[in-house]
């Protein structure tokens, strides 16, 4: 071989190497599973728990909108009942709040399927798919070989803005990739923030820094940075062999589960329906748009855009175990706004929406109260939580 491809050899066995030890924790629970059920059993209870409950079925009113570079951007919209928008003139309160749900990488809008069933005919709502995710297009620009950059996210929510809620008062939520989103529409659009921004929730995110991030990972400091250098370039060679990439995770399902699971959830015992809706929503993204997204984070830095959140109010939610955007980042960001109300919930992963969805559900819905978005908190009930059940208790 000459010394290119040799060099491109090496540098893709040190990401093999990380990837395998990522993979180890679920690797080892994949054989003790394999020694007791049987593939065909295994393939009949991913069927059966894709069946249980209504994961991701929520539907509101289906719009579209075009991204600067024509990329169409789906959205959905659950509206106040016509009993609620009554209310609302009596009172002369004006526009109703809209509330906009900015989901994660590799996720889609249905990963908010527990927090949009408690607050359907609560407040009106707007769900979204990030471009190349979910229900919306593949990004035109990416096609024409330009790198995804959060800057880029952040114009993309300023369009559906402008076509799902162009005016009133607006309260916004963002999942990992979808808070990084918000802050980049705050930072371009600042007056949108000063002129109708009424409160801003940041879930399991970070304002920067990702590049320091191990993911778990018990490798000395050489090798991970040697794996972060790397990392991008196979991704995006993995990226240009879609076919090949994605017959090769589908062989590997159970390892695919595992290590799903291992880094969204930090319980033990979350229910398995939802640790199977998490892998459907993030299997669903192809491996080529996994590569185009991933080297936007390694450079992602909107400490400055943060401070355009000091007048208002901020909640910032994070899961104690959390790998991908571990709970120091929301700290972060707490210390930038010191009057955001910062909670750590314990024993919770990355996912922490789907992990406990009640107490998530609660939180915003004091958010919203705080606001002033609605007059007083939801009762999430049932709609908050998932058929296990499972709470949690915040922590600090």
């Amino acid at each position: 071989m000459g010394d290119g491809v040799s060099e491109n050899w090496r540098k893709a066995g040190w990401a093999g190497a990380a990837i395998g030890v990522i993979a180890a924790g679920a690797a080892a629970g994949v054989a003790v599973e394999r020694l007791t059920v049987g593939r065909g059993m295994r393939v009949k209870a991913r069927l059966a728990l894709d069946a249980v409950g209504d994961y991701g079925s929520l539907r509101g009113t289906e719009g579209t909108t075009r991204a600067e570079d024509a990329t169409e951007l789906y959205y959905e919209v659950d509206e106040l009942p016509d009993d609620g928008k009554k209310r609302r003139l009596r009172r002369n309160a004006g526009p109703a709040a809209t509330v906009v749900f900015c989901h994660g990488y590799c996720l889609s809008q249905d990963s908010w399927h527990f927090q949009r069933a408690a607050l359907r005919g609560v407040v009106r709502s707007v769900y979204w798919d990030q471009r190349s995710h979910g229900r919306s297009a593949r990004g035109l620009a990416q096609a024409d070989g330009e790198a995804v950059t959060i800057e880029q996210l952040g114009r993309d929510l300023k369009a559906v803005i402008d076509a799902a809620a162009p005016e009133g008062p607006l309260v916004l939520v963002g999942h990992s990739m979808g808070g990084m989103t918000i802050m980049a529409l705050a930072e371009q659009f600042p007056e949108l923030v000063r002129d109708r921004v009424l409160g801003v929730a940041l879930v399991g995110t970070s304002s920067g820094g990702l590049g320091e991030v191990t993911y778990g990972l018990p490798l000395p400091a050489a090798g991970l940075s040697a794996v972060r250098r790397v990392l991008p370039g196979v991704l995006k060679a993995l990226g240009s062999q879609v076919e090949l990439v994605e017959k090769g995770r589908r062989a590997t399902a159970d390892l695919f589960a595992g290590m799903i699971k291992r880094y969204s959830f930090g319980s033990r015992d979350v229910d398995p329906a939802v640790a199977r809706f998490a892998e459907r929503l993030i299997e669903a993204t192809p491996i080529d748009v996994v590569a185009e997204f991933y080297p936007a984070f390694q450079i992602h830095d909107k400490s400055a855009a943060l401070q355009r959140f000091a007048d208002i109010p901020v909640t910032v939610i994070a899961g104690d175990t959390d790998m991908i955007t571990p709970p120091e980042h929301s700290e972060a960001i707490k210390a930038v706004l010191p009057s955001a109300e910062l909670t750590i919930l314990e024993s919770a992963g990355h996912l922490v929406m789907l992990e406990y969805p009640e107490t998530v559900t609660a939180l915003l819905s004091e958010l919203l109260v705080r606001a002033g978005a609605v007059a007083a908190p939801t009762n999430v009930g049932g709609h908050g939580r998932s058929t296990a059940g499972s709470t949690a208790q915040p922590g600090t």
